[in-house]
């Protein structure tokens, strides 16, 4: 089944799992470099947070890119952008 075919609702949920978890990711690698609780390279955890929060940016663009969508599943998509976005901003910062 395509991606462009599925229900709009279930494709939010997905989009907000993957955001949450690669805001998860990369909130350990960072505490980890500051209060270096496990001797380990935290780069590569940190790349897949990042790479998790893009596919759920990716996912959420999606949906608002669907055409006959209502009100609330384009406000939660907006809203959805908007928070992996600025989520995404920090990261690169902090890196």
């Amino acid at each position: 089944m395509n991606w462009m075919e599925k229900d709009e609702d279930l494709l939010l949920q997905r989009s907000f799992l993957f955001g949450a978890t690669g805001i998860v990711l990369c909130l350990l690698a960072l505490a980890n470099t500051y209060y270096q609780v496990l001797e380990a390279p935290m780069g590569p955890l940190n790349g897949v947070g990042i790479a998790l929060q893009f596919f759920g940016l990716s996912i959420a663009v999606l949906v608002l890119r669907k055409r006959k969508i209502t009100e609330t599943v384009k406000d939660k998509s907006k809203k959805m952008i908007l928070v992996l976005g600025v989520a995404l901003f920090f990261f690169f910062l902090v890196i």
